[in-house]
């Protein structure tokens, strides 16, 4: 009796596991793009950090992004439960927010320095007691932004995978929102430190010595990283603005039934058009969820500048 009792808890241990190992790999692949985006975002917002700094600050992301789902995973469980309407508003309020980030972004990418700044004037140098002080604060304000914009992105994933396990049990619901948030997070952070390193990386390699095949491949392997790594850099930069103006877009635009209809009767039309079409039809909606975010964006950052200047102490730096 004690035996087939065992061998019977064995196997519903068995079968849980390989259904939670099912819906696991479903839910991965439903947010595949998002994860895209996480990736580019934060690689993104490593960049400017000193180089002995990059991989603290990755790891203190990551324990961020860790926080973040601790909070994320209870929580959509227990709104999906008692408020499941409170779902999409409040996805849509991230959506803005990483609109209005990306806009801000690129206004100062634009921009040609302060507008209360003489144009041509150079900044004074940075007293060196100062030096470690500034360097500590832009760390500390890229963490803080790092960690805002993984909440979103973790949230959207939550909430996807949520979605793909919605007739489950809350148990079997809880498993595998957990899984995958432990999963992704070190996935997504480990290739951000792989990417942020690549540089030192590419030095070590370029300095081997001796006259082996192997090692003269190795050198110029290392050299073509230290010659691509900065452009991999700015690629990803861009790539993560973008991807906020995607990303924030396409989940206000789920918010919002007839524009969603809409983009995707055009996409569906795009379908038909010979030869280019099947590519046209999935590139639309992309195109169209960046641009709308672009928008979003503009449209939230009037708001706030709107805002500053009603109420002119609210969220300003102390001098």
């Amino acid at each position: 009796m004690a035996a087939g009792s065992l061998l019977a808890l064995i196997d519903d241990i068995t079968t849980l596991l390989d259904d939670v190992s099912l819906m696991t790999k479903v839910a991965t692949k439903k947010t595949a793009g998002v994860l895209g985006d996480d990736l580019a975002l934060n690689a993104q917002q490593v960049t400017g950090v000193d180089p002995s700094r990059e991989l603290p600050v990755v790891w203190a992301v990551a324990r961020g992004s860790l926080r973040n789902k601790a909070i994320l995973v209870p929580a959509a469980l227990a709104i999906s439960f008692f408020v499941p309407w409170l779902v999409i508003p409040l996805l849509m309020l991230g959506g803005a927010f990483l609109c209005y980030e990306g806009f801000e972004k690129l206004v100062h990418s634009l921009g040609h320095g302060s507008p209360d700044e003489p144009a041509g004037k150079a900044a004074p140098a940075a007293a060196p007691e100062n030096a470690d002080a500034d360097r500590l604060a832009l760390e500390r304000d890229k963490i803080r932004g790092a960690i805002r914009t993984d909440f979103i992105l973790s949230a959207e994933i939550i909430t996807i995978t949520l979605g793909t396990v919605s007739g489950e049990t809350l148990w079997m619901q809880s498993l595998v929102l957990s899984l995958v948030a432990v999963m992704l997070t070190i996935g997504v952070y480990g290739l951000v430190a792989g990417i942020v390193k690549l540089d030192d990386g590419g030095l070590y390699l370029s300095r081997l010595t001796g006259q082996q095949a192997p090692r003269r491949f190795a050198r110029t392997l290392g050299r073509g990283i230290l010659i691509l790594a900065p452009y991999l850099m700015k690629t990803l930069s861009v790539l993560g603005t973008v991807a906020m103006f995607v990303v924030g877009g396409g989940i206000i635009v789920q918010g919002i039934t007839p524009l969603y209809d809409t983009i995707h009767l055009l996409a569906q039309g795009l379908a038909d058009l010979p030869g280019v079409g099947g590519a046209f039809s999935m590139l639309a909606p992309v195109v169209v969820d960046g641009l709308l975010g672009v928008v979003f964006g503009a449209v939230v950052l009037g708001v706030v500048s709107i805002g500053r200047r009603i109420w002119p102490g609210r969220g300003a730096k102390a001098d």
